[in-house]
Parts: C-alpha cells; sequence; structure tokens
C-alpha cells in the first residue's frame, strides 16, 4: 500500500520546484527588460559600445547592420526620450524642431553648440542631434547641453562604424581604375571610373537617414507637422534666429505660397544678406533650411531619384535631380539678412589634420550686431525672387563617388525602412 505522506511529500517537493523555476523565469524575463532601459540611460564610452548583449537586437534594424554590436547598440539607443524633460517639461504649440547633424569636428561643434545656448527661444523647443558615427569627444559636447530638450541619434550604417565590412571598407572592394576588369574584386565604378570611398560616400548615406528617421522614425517627430531647421556642426547661428525662422515659416504661405521651404541664410553662403527692406525668395541653400512634412513627403517620393543619382553630396543631388523633378522652380524664402554663417573651412567629413581643424588659431571671429539679436523681419514687407542663379541645375551630371550598386540599395533601404513600401 502506497504511503499517503510519501506521495504527499514529492508532491509537495514537485510544486516547489515548479515554483522556484517560475521565480527564476521571471527575473530573468525582468532582468532581460530591464537591460535596454539601463543602456539607453547611462552615458556611453568606447568601452561600453564594445559589450553588447545579443538580446539587444532589433528586427528594424536593416540586415547590413545586424552583425556590428556598435550598430545594434547604437539603434537601441536612437530610441532613448530626450535629456533635460526635468528642466523643459514641454515643447512651445508653434515650435519649430532643430536638427543639428554632425560628424567628428568636435572644435567647430563647440562653437555652434555655443551660439545657439544665446538663441532666443531655444529652451521652448527640441534639439536632435545627428551623429555620422559615434565619437565619445562630440558625444561628450551635446550631452553637456542644457539649454533645451536634446535628443540624439546615431545612424546605425555609418561607414565610420564598420571595421571590414560593407558600408565600411571590405577586404575584396575594388579601389583602382580597371580593378574590376582585372581581378574579382566587389564594386561598381562611378561614371568616371572611380569606386566608392566609404568616407565620402557617408556624407550622402548620413543625410538621407537622418531625414527618413527624423520624418518617419521617431516618436518625438514621427507626428511633426510644423517646420524643422536643419543646421551643420560649422554654422553659427545668430540670436535672433529661431523668432526668425518662426516668423518666415508663418509668412511663407501669405508671401510666398509657392515657396518650398524657408532659410535662415542666403544661397550664396559667402553672402551676409542684401540688407534691403524686402523679403527675399530664392534657389534653397544649404545654411539653415526649413521645411514641412508636405515638402519632405514630395522628396521622399523622389528616393529612386536622389539614390542614383551619380554625386556623393546631398545638396548637388536634390538641386540636379530631385528639385527639378517637381516640375516647377524650387524657392525658398529667406530674410535680407542672414541669421546664420557658414563658418566651416574644411569639408564635413576631412575630420581633423594635424593642426587640428580648420578654424583659423581654433577661434571664430563672427561679429553679432544688436541687429542680429532681434527678429529683422517685417512682415508688412513684399517679396523680390531671385531668378535664373548661378548654381547646380537639371542637366549636371554629377561629381560621381556614387556608382557603386551597394550605396544604391543602401539608399533605397533608408527610404522604405519606417514605411516597408518600395519608392
Amino acid at each position: 500500500m502506497a504511503n499517503p505522506w510519501k506521495n504527499q511529500r514529492l508532491k509537495d517537493s514537485a510544486l516547489c520546484r515548479l515554483g522556484i523555476l517560475f521565480a527564476v523565469t521571471v527575473s530573468i524575463v525582468l532582468m532581460l527588460a530591464s537591460v535596454p532601459r539601463t543602456a539607453l540611460n547611462k552615458s556611453f564610452s568606447d568601452n561600453d559600445l564594445n559589450n553588447l548583449d545579443k538580446h539587444l537586437e532589433n528586427v528594424s534594424l536593416l540586415s547590413v547592420a545586424r552583425g556590428n554590436e556598435m550598430s545594434v547598440r547604437l539603434h537601441t539607443r536612437n530610441k532613448s526620450p530626450p535629456r533635460n524633460l526635468d528642466l523643459y517639461p514641454n515643447l512651445a504649440k508653434d515650435h519649430v524642431v532643430i536638427v543639428l547633424y554632425v560628424h567628428n569636428r568636435s572644435q567647430y561643434l563647440r562653437v555652434t553648440v555655443e551660439s545657439l545656448s544665446k538663441v532666443e527661444g531655444i529652451s521652448e523647443t527640441l534639439l536632435i542631434v545627428s551623429h555620422d558615427g559615434y565619437f565619445e569627444e562630440m558625444n561628450k559636447i551635446v550631452e553637456s547641453i542644457k539649454f533645451c530638450q536634446v535628443k540624439q541619434i546615431f545612424s546605425p550604417y555609418s561607414p565610420h562604424i564598420f571595421q571590414g565590412s560593407f558600408p565600411g571598407v571590405s577586404a575584396n572592394d575594388c579601389k583602382n581604375k580597371g580593378d574590376e576588369a582585372k581581378t574579382h574584386c566587389e564594386g561598381n565604378p562611378d561614371q568616371y571610373g572611380n569606386h566608392r570611398s566609404p568616407k565620402i560616400v557617408s556624407l550622402k548615406h548620413h543625410w538621407w537617414w537622418m531625414m527618413n528617421t527624423v520624418w518617419d522614425g521617431l516618436v518625438e517627430t514621427k507626428d511633426h507637422d510644423g517646420h524643422v531647421l536643419f543646421i551643420e556642426e560649422d554654422h553659427f547661428i545668430f540670436p535672433n534666429a529661431y523668432r526668425s525662422i518662426q516668423t518666415l515659416t508663418r509668412l511663407k504661405q501669405e508671401k510666398c505660397p509657392d515657396c518650398f521651404a524657408a532659410n535662415l541664410a542666403p544661397s550664396d553662403v559667402k553672402s551676409r544678406g542684401e540688407g534691403f527692406d524686402s523679403l527675399v525668395a530664392e534657389r534653397m541653400g544649404n545654411v539653415g533650411y526649413s521645411f514641412n512634412r508636405s515638402v519632405w513627403e514630395r522628396i521622399h517620393h523622389k528616393a529612386k531619384e536622389f539614390c542614383f543619382f551619380d554625386d556623393y553630396n546631398w545638396d548637388i543631388t536634390m538641386w540636379a535631380t530631385v528639385f527639378p523633378s517637381f516640375g516647377s522652380p524650387v524657392y525658398t524664402l529667406r530674410g535680407p539678412r542672414t541669421s546664420a554663417v557658414h563658418f566651416g573651412k574644411c569639408g564635413l567629413h576631412q575630420g581633423r589634420g594635424e593642426e587640428g581643424d580648420c578654424i583659423d588659431n581654433g577661434i571664430v571671429n563672427i561679429e553679432v550686431k544688436e541687429t542680429d539679436k532681434v527678429v529683422n523681419i517685417n512682415k508688412e514687407w513684399g517679396v523680390r525672387v531671385f531668378e535664373h542663379q548661378p548654381g547646380y541645375k537639371a542637366g549636371f551630371k554629377g561629381w560621381g563617388g556614387w556608382g557603386d550598386k551597394r550605396d544604391q540599395r543602401l539608399c533605397l533601404d533608408f527610404a522604405t525602412m519606417y514605411r516597408g513600401e518600395s519608392p
């Protein structure tokens, strides 16, 4: 006859083991769930970026980056909420989001951030800093910003974080003209016979990834219907810039309904403005430009034109193929006095040489006058239209550097990574 007490003890023992197993399982699940939040809230260092748990990988990451630990970590970090929410919990209803895109010119970035800190109304909006690659010094500068909400995003597909594989340099990449005919190397030459340079193509990749991410991929901005202002790490921003761009975006519909954008600076980067009492409608410049979602939709619709045009410059690609495809002149509205100045003396991705960044003696001498501290736009002014301006237009065949089919495919992938449809 079976011992009922023994049977009961066996049952109790089994239940106990099940209870322990359940408790351990719950603990593991909770621990795994907490890791991303911990990773997102901490300050990153180069060592941190090399220590990644595989479970952080997200299915929304494009396959080209899934084997790269740093890429996956940056992709995860991009979901972190803005900082300084305790200092600035609310954004103004009519805020213009500011996007600052940067690479690795820390000396430049310090100048730009310092100028932004003195901008009237900056605390009312969200500043998004888009990084091409991860560089600790650049990261520290951005993390030190306390004058507004700040959200950092890092391109997980930057060639600067890929060692030994595309989009970086691959061991089997073609390097010289004619290599593809002599060997079994990988890559397609551009229209001039030259093969891709990851450092150069990064310019166009970052801009296009950033645009798709800001407009379609971020919780903070994917429903934003107002204007977004775009600036670079070598743009000095005057104190009146934010109020000026707010004024221009309000006046655009009335004063220039056919204008696609509003600009803080003339399309001629050497110009400081004409100084006359009139607004200006001209070709869209690449310093302090802003547009809204409806314009972005038109740009996104031209993804194939953008991704297949053989020029590594995003702005020349826009001027020579995307804007002309709209069927009408693409004007931007601006004031007669600049509110942003391009001070860089070397290209965005030339990086730092032996003598440091390209700033004379590490100092930028830009005079800020009293008129630069207040909005210098009158809503009663008329608009002067500058037609037939010099610059890149339809018919220009491009400077090359963008002939590799891998770059073209990745570019198209950026256009669909948040939407899922073919461009």
